[in-house]
């Protein structure tokens, strides 16, 4: 997970983004709209050299803390760049800035001795601890601070600078050639590359993309690529770009052949005599009188794209429909004590009720009926004692639909008074029963969210995997809530975040399922209202993208979103 963006789109009526939340206006638990966005650019100077022939190969690996948890977890990394010890990363972390909270972050630098993924094979170059308050609060956003971590060395310094990302969502898709460009080497002509920066308030530029080399040419013609509008100039169209011609060497010290500026009005004009560029080395100019230019560089065309959001979709109509799974085995302990995992406190909600309060109460905004079915498994039901993995909550299986998310919990206490705890831990058949209802409606008008709170070791693992796979041409997501102390190993394998689930040589056509353990959450004092947003925003978080990756897939375009309602005008008659 490379800094990678949640869908945009986050606008008030109007277009207009919201720059800043007031402290006031930010409820914990019905709110999953960032105050703002930024991107953190990174760059270092005079890093620590630790390859023998040659320099260091530096990474930056992007660490951020939870509230109220000490544990560091990866944001993020970016590319490596070859030898060099003063690196311009060009891959950026967007984060969510949050006034209303403490960010603590840790930038950890090495030189990259493979192609291992994993750090401890790599060289440590020391660290940099600060909080995203500190960068945009520092003056012109901009923090520098010594790298530490290595004792008796001087590590060199860290530059983080953060930008607040416009709400502009149109990419564009460029492709540039060149012309008679300086030779810079000796045995052949030149391997030339292109470098982009954009212009920042301050006047200083922060690089945003690189193209590939063209293997010895004066004359490349490079690929096309596609990059945000925001990457590329913040939205502003009028916003200096400018672009550096280089001669690729292997030993990182690239020469330069000349630069030019343009801004994204210019580009839009596409292919046309505007859009040639000399590229200019300011040293030769000023040496030779009679320096023309080092070559040009041509836009070739230019095609803008508008990216489309979670949001979108929202606007245009599509629902989510919720859907909740409860795990009633025996393993979670008798209901009447209160060491069970659901004990029935008349003082506070127990773990499957704060798990099921915290997902239900920001996914039933998108629900317009907030009709939710909700079911249970691994129990023994009335009269007969017959075991089910698929019963209703509400005692109703032709409709098992509970009102709002306090008829869920409703419906969840009463069935807790009637039914028998039992087992196995079978989630097949809950998957399999919300799946034939998404199966109904792949048009995009509606999308299905399940969430299944268990406490434990699945019985069932093969049909489940068959069920995610066979469901993950649907348009649904699965949320898996583990409570309890339980090891959730197997929960893992299900998540797919690491390893795309398969069953019987078939994979999963996307990742739709989010596994996370209760216990990460439970804030240490006892504040449940913490605990409750922090399981929300984590579980809730790759929703957007898997629900527009079903969308993408399909091909399904947002439907227009509807009129604003205005109300009829009553004509007055004036009596003469």
């Amino acid at each position: 997970m490379f800094g990678l963006e949640r869908p945009e789109g986050w606008q008030k009526a109007g277009g207009a983004c919201p720059s800043m939340a007031c402290v006031g206006d930010f409820n914990v638990l019905s709110s999953s709209i960032p105050a703002t966005k930024v991107e953190l650019s990174v760059s270092c100077r005079n890093l620590l050299d630790r390859d023998t022939f040659s320099k260091s190969d530096p990474i930056c690996v992007l660490y951020t803390q939870a509230i109220g948890n000490k544990e560091w977890r990866e944001f993020g990394r970016t590319e490596v760049i070859d030898n060099t010890l003063n690196p311009d990363f060009v891959r950026k972390f967007i984060m969510d800035y949050f006034f209303e909270e403490r960010e603590n972050l840790r930038f950890d630098f090495y030189d990259v001795d493979s192609k291992s993924p994993n750090l401890s094979k790599h060289d440590f170059l020391g660290q940099m601890f600060c909080t995203l308050g500190e960068i945009v609060g520092s003056q012109g956003s901009r923090l520098e601070k010594p790298i530490v971590g290595i004792p008796g060395k001087k590590c060199g310094t860290v530059i983080v600078t953060a930008e607040e990302l416009g709400c502009c969502r149109d990419a564009v898709l460029m492709q540039f050639c060149a012309n008679k460009l300086d030779k810079k080497d000796f045995f052949g002509k030149s391997d030339p590359f292109l470098v982009f920066h954009r212009s920042n308030e301050d006047g200083s530029f922060t690089i945003c993309h690189k193209t590939e080399v063209v293997k010895n040419t004066l004359n490349p013609v490079w690929q096309a690529f596609k990059i945000s509008v925001r990457a590329l100039c913040n939205g502003d169209y009028d916003r200096t770009i400018k672009v550096e011609v280089y001669d690729w060497d292997r030993d990182g010290s690239h020469d330069f052949i000349g630069e030019f500026t343009t801004s994204y009005r210019e580009l839009s004009r596409g292919q046309s005599q505007f859009n040639v560029y000399e590229v200019i080395n300011p040293k030769k100019k000023g040496k030779k009188k009679k320096y023309v230019n080092s070559g040009t560089v041509t836009l070739l065309s230019f095609l803008i794209e508008t990216e489309v959001s979670f949001l979108d979709y929202i606007k245009g109509g599509t629902q989510i429909n919720f859907t909740v799974a409860i795990d009633f085995t025996a393993s979670n302990g008798n209901p009447s004590q209160p060491t069970s995992l659901h004990y029935m406190n008349p003082y506070q909600l127990n773990a499957y009720g704060m798990a099921l309060k915290a997902v239900g109460e920001i996914i039933q905004d998108y629900d317009s009926d907030k009709m939710f079915p909700a079911l249970g498994f691994g129990a023994r039901l009335p009269p007969d004692g017959r075991v089910s993995h698929e019963f209703a909550l509400n005692g109703n299986p032709q409709n098992p639909y509970c009102h709002g998310i306090d008829g869920v919990m409703e419906a969840y206490y009463r069935s807790l008074k009637s039914v028998q705890l039992y087992g196995p831990t079978n989630f097949a058949p809950v998957i399999n029963h919300v799946a034939r209802y998404a199966a109904s409606v792949k048009d995009g008008s509606q999308y299905f969210v399940l969430l299944i709170i268990t406490d434990g070791v699945i019985s069932d693992m093969a049909q489940t995997k068959e069920s995610i796979v066979n469901a993950s041409k649907l348009p649904m997501s699965i949320i898996i809530v583990g409570v309890g102390p339980a090891e959730f190993d197997a929960m893992e394998e299900l998540d797919g975040d690491v390893v795309r689930i398969s069953s019987r040589g078939k994979f999963a056509e996307r990742d739709i399922v989010q596994f996370v353990p209760f216990r990460d959450y439970i804030d240490r004092s006892g504040n449940h209202v913490l605990s409750m947003a922090r399981l929300a925003k984590d579980v809730l978080a790759e929703i957007p993208e898997q629900f527009l990756s079903y969308m993408r897939v399909r091909g399904i375009k947002p439907s227009p979103a509807p009129p604003p309602y205005t109300p009829p005008i009553h004509v007055l008659q004036t009596q003469i």
